[in-house]
């Protein structure tokens, strides 16, 4: 039997072959069920907003007054748990002012609202920390990977403490309805959990050595205007909450002045200055609407800037931001034109939710383009 040569191969150009794609396509394969895993995460995530958007709207959220993380999980199975319930929610100021004549089976819509909303909560902290110590142990997380998943982990226990936060604040004193910007912090970080789940999907879209190569093409401006963008939707956002949390949108029916005024006259009207900021309907309102014009002004720039680039793609993500913005400030005219009816006030949440997500897109294509055919 001959000797093999020191520097002969031994595997065949085809084997090498074999075991390079074979190991391409494992890596393949664990990068899109972790991809799988996140996208069924934002999805959970994005039904908590809209169903805690539609418990702040039906006035929900003040129906459950303890915070129980375990015996929460289950409702009340019997007539004599319900009349129990109900006559904790029987004790808050909401109910003696405004509720003061509800029915035990009112109660229980209420009820199943905030109740559904906290299981939804549940239901995300669950999916995350599932998935994240399954793909850990498989060693499908890199370690840049894992650091960021356990900010998004984080953010969401987070987020349960200051669910309570929020809610605990409606059974002080005379309070109606939970503390403003309270539930602005609740919402925003809500959106940022959103946003940084949506980021890691868009990763996990492309291979890692495809990021590298596209990295090289990045539109830094149109990056750091997209990234301004972000910023400038959180901010909108918040004052949006700010605009639920003290019924603000039921105050100007009128547009584009609001009651014959540009600035309603008691913007100021509160002591000290910065509390009109956060509780006064007139000033909290106009903060809004006027967000919403810079929003639109800043998407048409996004819009022109993006004309600029080579890019295809980017350029049609971000013409798709244009139209967005536009659409969603219709639907905020319209929100304030129709007193903030349920269905469009939702849908007005739902909107901002999307063109958040829509924007952190072109905030990726822009700092990971695809190719540079025009």
């Amino acid at each position: 039997m001959a000797k093999r040569l020191i520097f002969e191969e031994v595997e065949s150009p085809d084997e090498q072959k074999r075991v390079i794609n074979s190991s391409q396509f494992r890596s393949e394969r664990r990068q899109r069920n972790v991809r799988i895993w996140l996208l069924g995460l934002l999805v959970l995530t994005a039904m908590t907003i809209v169903v805690g958007g539609l418990t702040r709207l039906t006035d929900s959220g003040l129906s459950m007054t303890e915070w129980e993380p375990v015996r929460g999980v289950f409702p009340p199975f019997s007539e004599t748990v319900w009349q129990s319930e109900f006559e904790k929610y029987q004790q808050t100021t909401e109910f003696r002012v405004q509720n003061f004549d509800m029915s035990l089976s009112a109660f229980k819509v209420i009820y199943w609202w905030e109740w559904g909303h906290r299981q939804l909560g549940r239901l995300v902290g669950l999916t995350w920390a599932i998935g994240f110590v399954w793909f850990a142990i498989g060693k499908h997380l890199t370690t840049p990977r894992v650091k960021r998943l356990l900010v998004i982990g984080s953010l969401i226990g987070v987020q349960g403490a200051i669910g309570w936060w929020m809610v605990s604040s409606g059974f002080v004193g005379d309070a109606i309805d939970v503390s403003p910007y309270r539930l602005a912090t609740h919402l925003a970080l809500a959106f940022s959990v959103a946003g940084l789940t949506f980021w890691e999907i868009l990763l996990l879209s492309r291979p890692p050595h495809i990021l590298l190569q596209a990295r090289r093409f990045r539109e830094v401006k149109l990056e750091i205007a997209a990234t301004m963008m972000i910023l400038l939707i959180l901010l909108q956002l918040i004052a949006g909450a700010l605009v639920a949390g003290n019924d603000a949108g039921l105050s100007f029916p009128t547009w584009p002045l609001m009651n014959s005024e540009f600035l309603p006259s008691n913007s100021f009207d509160m002591t000290p200055w910065w509390l009109n900021f956060i509780s006064n309907v007139s000033l909290v309102h106009f903060n809004h609407r006027i967000l919403g014009y810079l929003t639109v002004l800043f998407s048409l720039f996004l819009w022109v800037l993006s004309r600029r680039i080579g890019n295809a793609q980017t350029r049609w993500v971000f013409t798709i931001v244009f139209f967005l913005v536009l659409a969603q400030t219709i639907m905020g005219i319209l929100t304030a034109l129709w007193s903030a009816i349920l269905p469009m006030a939702i849908v007005h949440q739902f909107g901002a939710l999307v063109l958040f997500l829509v924007v952190i897109w072109g905030r990726f294509m822009a700092r990971y383009p695809r190719h540079m055919a025009r």
